[in-house]
């Protein structure tokens, strides 16, 4: 399927005059709410912003109206910074774009579609060379306005869909029911689940939900699952891990979202007598270096973060002309068996 790939505004890109006239407010209001020029009051700031979501339009803060995008900032949302996965994807962007002679501009969206909206519009205002986003869920005004603008955009970390245009990322899907291979292979039949954010993690669901499709396909069980709505942390994996393991019947095997959550896991289970693989086996995802200074090598799926951020970034550094398909880059995931199943 051939796709647009260059970075210059669509012509009939909408004005000022068409949010005003959408919003039911003057020209010279529209103006104001853009620039945050004196004082607007929260209702009419709204009926604004909303009225240029709806037809796509963003303001362009740069000097002398250049309307192209094509300078050397690159827009990059991450879903958060609290997992050190997205420091080292942004460090492949990061050494990526500055051979390129071009520099990440980010933002944080903390898993929020919401907010991913806002920091895309804010992003956009300053007429970026592209865009690189998380995953490939958006909303729907931020794929218009993508559309409206013609701007390039690589979305991370996911395959498991359709792109915009471009994306890097691995089969979310296969990981899980790869995993969950391994864990039916090693005779596990009873399985619980530990996840974070509260459910917001996409890629993380589509995991799951593979894992226990290929559970129920077997013949197996899962029969307890819980969800911090916290970020994801060592301490949340403790505490959940405490909870599973109290329940009336006590999984054979725990399949964590991250690293981080299953080192919780395997924390709590040494600290209180519980045999780990003998009583309960353990599984992660990501690989994380730190890892290895963990008592026990822990199972988990080596995912090619740095490498993401690269094969995103060469991309979006490409010549503006270069004419492509829509493509869909898929980087490979491997188990790293430990001594945990």
């Amino acid at each position: 399927m051939s796709t647009r790939r260059n970075s210059k505004a669509n012509k009939n890109q909408p004005t000022m005059h068409d949010v005003a006239r959408v919003a039911g407010v003057s020209q010279m209001t529209v103006s104001r709410v853009m620039r945050g020029a004196g004082y607007i009051s929260r209702t009419v700031r709204e009926q604004v912003n909303n009225a240029a979501r709806e037809i796509g339009y963003v303001h362009n803060r740069l000097a002398g109206g250049i309307s192209s995008y094509d300078n050397p900032l690159v827009g990059v949302v991450l879903p958060t910074l609290q997992n050190r996965v997205f420091t080292e994807v942004l460090s492949g962007i990061n050494e990526t774009l500055n051979t390129a002679g071009l520099r990440p501009v980010f933002g944080v969206s903390e898993y929020s579609q919401s907010a991913e909206e806002e920091l895309v519009f804010d992003l956009l205002s300053w007429r970026p060379r592209g865009l690189i986003l998380p995953g490939l869920e958006h909303n729907e005004s931020v794929r218009r306005i993508v559309e409206q603008t013609g701007v390039r955009v690589a979305e991370i970390m996911d395959v498991d869909g359709e792109p915009m245009t471009a994306s890097f990322g691995v089969s979310h899907v296969d990981a899980g029911r790869e995993m969950a291979t391994h864990l039916l292979e090693r005779g596990y039949r009873t399985f619980g689940y530990i996840a974070s954010q509260g459910g917001h993690d996409l890629r993380a669901t589509k995991r799951f939900e593979a894992f226990a499709s290929r559970v129920r396909d077997a013949g197996g069980q899962l029969i307890a699952q819980r969800m911090s709505n916290e970020p994801s942390s060592m301490v949340a994996g403790r505490q959940l891990t405490m909870e599973v393991l109290a329940h009336p019947d006590r999984p054979d095997a725990i399949y964590y979202a991250n690293d981080d959550l299953a080192a919780g896991g395997l924390m709590h289970c040494l600290s209180h007598g519980v045999d780990v693989p003998g009583q309960v086996a353990i599984a992660g995802f990501n690989g994380l270096g730190f890892l290895s200074a963990l008592p026990m090598k822990i199972t988990t799926t080596q995912t090619p973060r740095y490498e993401i951020g690269v094969s995103a970034a060469e991309w979006i550094s490409t010549p503006l002309d270069t004419p492509a398909e829509k493509l869909i880059e898929k980087l490979d995931t491997e188990i790293l068996f430990g001594e945990t199943t």
